[in-house]
């Protein structure tokens, strides 16, 4: 169990984040279009999971729209933003906000994704949505880098994550 705060206030996810080295826990999530993508899809292309609570809060729309400006510039990555958000809201923010080098994915339909990379809020007023975290994946599935961002209203490390490609 991780512990992170919220505004200074302790609260818990499920477990740690994929150990890096290891392989990424497959998923299945979905697409705005309402498909269902998995994470064996992105095969080939190193990727980048933003996971966050939900894009209706300053914060989590504040890393969709960095992730998105560092996207443009990356080669052979795909960005995916992870949240419980229904594919609705998250087409309609990427409408209004311009969004277009990242992929929006949802968690809502079986919350699995939550629980295989240990994001879930276990307590607290966010329980169960995702914590803010990052993990970086490999073209073969290898897990390059992660961060539990240790304060939910804090934007995770951009530099340290997009770093993890360069090596």
């Amino acid at each position: 169990m991780a512990s992170v705060t919220l505004k200074g206030n302790a609260i818990h996810t499920l477990g740690s984040l994929p150990a890096t080295g290891g392989k990424a826990p497959e998923f299945q999530l979905t697409k705005n279009d309402l498909s269902t993508v998995k994470l064996s899809d992105y095969e080939g292309s190193r990727v980048v999971l933003n996971i966050f609570p939900s894009v209706a809060t300053g914060t989590c729309a504040q890393s969709v729209r960095q992730f998105n400006k560092e996207a443009a510039e990356l080669n052979n990555t795909i960005v995916l933003c992870v949240s419980k958000d229904l594919p609705f809201a998250q087409a309609r923010f990427c409408g209004a906000e311009g969004i277009e080098n990242v992929e929006m994915l949802s968690d809502f339909r079986d919350g699995n994704f939550g629980k295989s990379y240990h994001v879930d809020f276990s307590d607290g007023p966010l329980a169960p949505l995702h914590s803010r975290a990052v993990v970086v994946v490999d073209e073969k599935g290898n897990v390059l880098y992660t961060e539990q961002v240790a304060e939910i209203t804090e934007e995770p490390n951009y530099k340290a994550a997009l770093e993890a490609l360069m090596n």
